[in-house]
């Protein structure tokens, strides 16, 4: 993402021989592609739910939902975090209010830790009243209102093997994925930008719907002034992942600074679309709203701004817009 200048037991035992001492039961090998007890990065989160790195921080800063693992020195998400992370973004795509979905997550994660099998225990649907949690202990409902929340856990699983945990054959050290978490580690630091343009390239042949890979790869073509190469490679990561909220943003971005601020306005918007809680979208959203003599709506999302960024540099900025 383009950061505003102004603003990834019970195995079956055979019998022992005869007079022999039968060996203690030991659950089997975990399952590498198993993920109920690994650990996620925000990079992997990103990729895997859509939730980009801003959102993330803000849940964490509200104590909605934050890494409660370790991996090494930093922190990490835990399935069950994933659990929550995944049934907010559904509650806030139907526009339920934060502090709302704060309480039903807050209730939701004091059921988590009862859950001992997750993808076989756990369902969360809605009723179109309300949000329940199905479990094989019974049924909780951590919040009433209007909105839809459909999704089985095991799904979620599901995915974090096919997005996260691809499958590789013995003689391959590097996937498409691993490829891009190392680009990840370089891609902001000019002097690694060649070894990172490198890596993401080769992701991409690797994988070519892996869209994110397209988006950062765009970043660094942006960082080096090359706005037309880095355009195309945000399209095509809409091509691949019409959804994904940093491509748009960046675009409106670009096109923002181009001076095209009704262009820029409708990349913004497509960027909330996919993350409401997106703040710089909202931002820079706004600043279009006032180019184009928009003062209502520019003022809408200064206020949206400050409701997820209340403190920082930009926010009194935003406060000095909604006085003026």
């Amino acid at each position: 993402m383009i950061h505003v200048a102004f603003g990834s037991n019970g195995g079956r035992v055979s019998e022992p021989p005869s007079g022999a001492t039968a060996a203690p039961s030991v659950p089997p090998p975990p399952d590498p592609r198993e993920p109920v007890t690994d650990l996620f990065t925000r990079r992997e989160v990103t990729k895997l739910l859509g939730v980009s790195d801003t959102r993330l921080r803000a849940l964490d800063r509200a104590k909605i939902v934050s890494p409660s693992g370790q991996r090494g020195r930093q922190r990490a998400y835990t399935f069950q975090d994933l659990i929550a992370l995944r049934a907010t973004r559904e509650l806030l795509e139907q526009r339920v209010r934060l502090r709302d979905v704060a309480k039903a997550i807050g209730a939701l994660r004091e059921t988590l830790p009862r859950i001992t099998r997750p993808l076989q225990e756990l369902r969360i649907v809605g009723d179109g009243r309300r949000v329940v949690v199905r479990s094989d202990t019974g049924s909780f409902e951590p919040l009433t209102g209007q909105m839809v929340l459909d999704f089985q856990v095991e799904a979620l699983r599901d995915d974090v093997v096919r997005l996260l945990r691809p499958e590789t054959s013995p003689t391959r050290a590097r996937t498409a994925y691993d490829l891009y978490v190392q680009a990840s580690a370089l891609d902001e630091n000019p002097a690694t930008y060649d070894e990172a343009e490198e890596l993401y390239g080769r992701a991409t042949r690797l994988d070519p719907t892996l869209a994110i890979a397209y988006t950062n790869l765009g970043n660094i073509r942006f960082r080096r002034g090359d706005e037309a190469g880095a355009e195309i490679l945000y399209k095509r990561a809409i091509e691949v992942d019409p959804r994904q909220p940093e491509a748009h943003y960046n675009l409106g971005y670009v096109t923002l600074e181009r001076g095209d601020a009704r262009s820029a306005a409708a990349y913004f918007e497509r960027a909330l679309e996919g993350d409401p809680r997106f703040s710089d979208a909202h931002f820079n959203l706004a600043m279009a709203c006032e180019q184009l003599g928009e003062r209502t709506r520019a003022r809408t999302h200064w206020k949206r701004y400050l409701d997820i960024e209340p403190t920082g540099t930009w926010a009194d900025v935003a406060r000095e817009h909604l006085k003026a």
